[in-house]
């Protein structure tokens, strides 16, 4: 069953929904810090269209790709995720939506692996 695409597709993207809401809880946690920037990981769609090879930096330090922006990495086990800062300030009601939708989001990613996997396992039973 490891080569069903589907089950490496919903772990990516539960996996890019992990880094989502750590980028939120960040956002949150540094609400009240002054001159703090909202930032936002890319979307899963985006990431999944520009999946291959390419160089991350995680560290201000390291060389910036393509211009020097201020870009940097979400860890999440196998797979980095990127992240932007962004030019607006945090809202924490707009982190709170995001956090509810992260949420939903999980909740229908692993309803949907639960009945695939379902569905594989009826298929072997008959």
């Amino acid at each position: 069953m490891d080569n069903v695409y589907l089950f490496g597709l919903t772990s990516q993207r539960n996996s890019w929904l992990t880094a989502r809401q750590a980028v939120v809880a960040e956002n949150v946690a540094n609400a009240d810090t002054p001159d703090y920037k909202t930032k936002e990981i890319a979307a899963f769609d985006d990431v999944m269209k520009d999946v291959g090879m390419r160089m991350a930096a995680d560290d201000k330090a390291h060389i910036a790709l393509g211009g020097g922006s201020s870009e940097g990495v979400a860890r999440t086990g196998h797979q980095d995720w990127t992240v932007a800062a962004t030019d607006k300030s945090v809202t924490i009601e707009e982190e709170m939506l995001k956090t509810g939708e992260i949420s939903r989001s999980y909740s229908l990613n692993s309803s949907v692996m639960k009945a695939f996997h379902r569905m594989m396992l009826n298929t072997v039973k008959g």
